[in-house]
């Protein structure tokens, strides 16, 4: 049974979530702010995080911040501000989804099963491989190892960075229509705004630096990495 972490400084949402949450099998606890959500993660174990962003004490950014100091959790964060800014910045973080207020408390937990889906998916593949590098250029892909190198230095990305290059990489020199990336890279159940595919292109190009080019936008198609 997967353990949630509900992280929201109105208790009227903690509740509703700790309900819908239960009503679908999973264990649940609670923290009135970042700080509290920090310290909780620093004493007990959890599969996933439900946090959202404005909050006394420690806002919800600062405590992903944190938190992924001491232990690597799935984290979907909730906001009432859905500027694209915002959303970048949570996913350079590390966090796994972003869903905006007001929102579907059912919606939210298929966006939870999908993420947990996901990162049990990835445990289970690990190893299974042979090793798999792609070197272009000055352009260094370790799948395997899941590392970047750009002309000699290691790049830092986030989780869903490397899974969309390496998907994209594996599939050099073939149009990816949006549809497609996001059902490979994000799973068939996955409930978010497509702009997300967008915003992850964004951040993946400016990792690549001068092999951004690389990832060619084919308009009312999708992308196609092409070197």
């Amino acid at each position: 049974m997967s353990r949630l972490l509900i992280v929201d400084d109105e208790e009227r949402i903690r509740v509703i979530l700790k309900k819908y949450a239960e009503f679908e099998g999973y264990e649940t606890d609670e923290a009135a702010d970042g700080m509290e959500a920090v310290l909780k993660v620093r004493a007990n174990d959890y599969d996933l995080i439900i946090m959202d962003v404005m909050m006394p004490e420690l806002d919800g950014f600062t405590a992903c911040r944190e938190i992924f100091k001491i232990k690597q959790i799935p984290v979907i964060m909730l906001s009432a501000r859905g500027e694209e800014y915002d959303k970048i910045h949570g996913f350079e973080l590390g966090i796994d989804d972003y869903v905006v207020k007001p929102f579907s408390p059912r919606e939210l937990m298929m966006r939870v099963k999908a993420v947990l889906g996901r990162r049990s998916n990835t445990a289970a593949g690990q190893g299974e491989d042979s090793k798999e590098v792609y070197r272009i250029d000055g352009l260094v892909v370790d799948c395997t190892a899941r590392t970047v190198m750009v002309d000699g230095e290691r790049v830092n990305m986030t989780p869903k960075e490397y899974d969309l290059l390496f998907y994209m990489i594996r599939n050099r020199g073939i149009a990816l229509s949006r549809e497609k990336l996001i059902t490979e890279v994000w799973g068939y159940d996955y409930y978010g705004d497509d702009r997300t595919l967008d915003t992850h292109i964004k951040l993946l190009r400016s990792s690549l630096g001068p092999y951004r080019g690389y990832l060619v936008t084919l308009r009312g198609v999708g992308y196609r990495f092409e070197a």
